[in-house]
């Protein structure tokens, strides 16, 4: 398997991962549950929402589009939050549009970009990209653990599933 492809999978499985947790468990939170303080790292479900669409937003930018957004980590993007999550689900397709027509060579590449205190950054193109995935997982991860503190059933969101999906397609 080419690294691309790898990678077209890890986009399937984060636009299937972010659906299945928005559609499936968090749209039927009040909006106590949803705002609330969970002890999360950007405290409550709607700000780790936020950021996951901010670094969606800033690594995107950074891979595919090569310009450095000058945002913050806990910048609220969205307010409300159907405007959060429809941003968020509106945001997923890009990653297999654009990794549809990469170039294979890129992935030796570097990336280059400017953080948000102003320092330079070049490092590994690819493992970047794994990152962009990865770091959505880890906040997916968060949420499941808040909405099983609250007695809330956790969502099942291991790449496995999808992938059984995918294998059983006609």
């Amino acid at each position: 398997m080419e690294l691309v492809h790898y990678f077209a999978g890890l986009a399937r499985y984060h636009a299937w991962a972010t659906h299945r947790l928005l559609d499936e468990h968090l749209a039927g939170l009040t909006d106590d549950e949803w705002y609330r303080d969970c002890g999360l790292f950007f405290r409550s479900i709607h700000r780790t929402v936020n950021h996951l669409l901010l670094t969606d937003d800033i690594w995107y930018s950074r891979l595919a589009d090569k310009v450095s957004l000058p945002l913050a980590l806990d910048t609220e993007l969205h307010a409300g939050r159907a405007d959060v999550a429809t941003a968020l689900k509106a945001a997923m397709p890009r990653w297999s549009q654009w990794l549809a027509g990469l170039d294979c060579t890129r992935l030796d590449g570097e990336v280059a970009y400017t953080r948000f205190n102003g320092e330079q950054i070049r490092i590994p193109f690819g493992p970047t990209l794994g990152h962009a995935f990865n770091h959505a997982t880890h906040h997916r991860g968060q949420i499941t653990a808040a909405l099983t503190a609250m007695g809330r059933p956790g969502p099942e969101l291991d790449w496995r599933h999808l992938i059984q999906q995918e294998a059983h397609r006609p």
